[in-house]
């Protein structure tokens, strides 16, 4: 017989009715913007489900409720947080081919020089640098949502084409890692125009160059 002044026990693992009935886009935000806090200040080894949801103000199950596993909670983190480099593409194409070194490689440091988007990249390299599962969510956007759309605007066999731009990839991230992550002197104080005007050719030359 059931005691009425007993509550019921609930199934672990899962939210409650109520939980989820209460929960909309904005708790979903919530947890989101939770957990880019949670893997840019504790990385990803010791960021956590339950620190997230502690962070968010939720119960655990709802992070699993609306992202699943950690690892899956961590790539919809950096989707938004990637977002503006993610369109880099439309840089590309606003212009002819013979140019797009430039127009890349000063998107790009733009979006590492404005600090709103800065801190997150910082978050996202240094959990892809410390660990494997984070590296592979990193690796996996990057070569379908930006590498592969820059391969198909060059007028090259597909797989020359991959390799140019993951080796213009490469050469950017490489530079940003010495700039703002392990901050090399004098890279790390230079004038970001002067980075833009050494880099751009070398990124010319491996996406157009013979």
């Amino acid at each position: 017989m059931t005691d009425p002044d007993v509550p019921p026990v609930r199934r672990r693992g899962r939210p409650s009715r109520s939980q989820t009935e209460a929960a909309g886009p904005a708790t979903r935000d919530r947890i989101l913007e939770a957990a880019r806090a949670e893997f840019s200040e504790r990385g990803y080894e010791k960021t956590s489900v339950r620190g997230i949801a502690k962070a968010a103000g939720v119960d655990a199950a709802l992070v699993h409720h609306y992202f699943g596993t950690k690892e899956q909670v961590f790539e919809a983190s950096i989707e938004v947080a990637l977002a503006p480099a993610l369109d880099a593409p439309a840089a590309i194409e606003d212009g002819p081919l013979d140019g797009v070194g430039e127009r890349l490689t000063r998107f790009i440091f733009s979006v590492w020089e404005n600090p709103a988007t800065r801190t997150p990249l910082l978050a996202i390299v240094r959990s892809a640098v410390n660990n494997e599962t984070a590296a592979a969510v990193f690796r996996r956007l990057i070569a379908v949502q930006l590498m592969r759309k820059i391969a198909r605007r060059l007028d090259l066999p597909p797989e020359e084409a991959e390799l140019r731009a993951e080796l213009a990839a490469a050469q950017l991230v490489g530079t940003a890692m010495l700039r703002y992550v392990i901050k090399v002197e004098p890279l790390a104080s230079a004038d970001v125009e002067r980075i833009v005007e050494r880099v751009a050719p070398v990124v010319q030359g491996h996406l157009t160059g013979e």
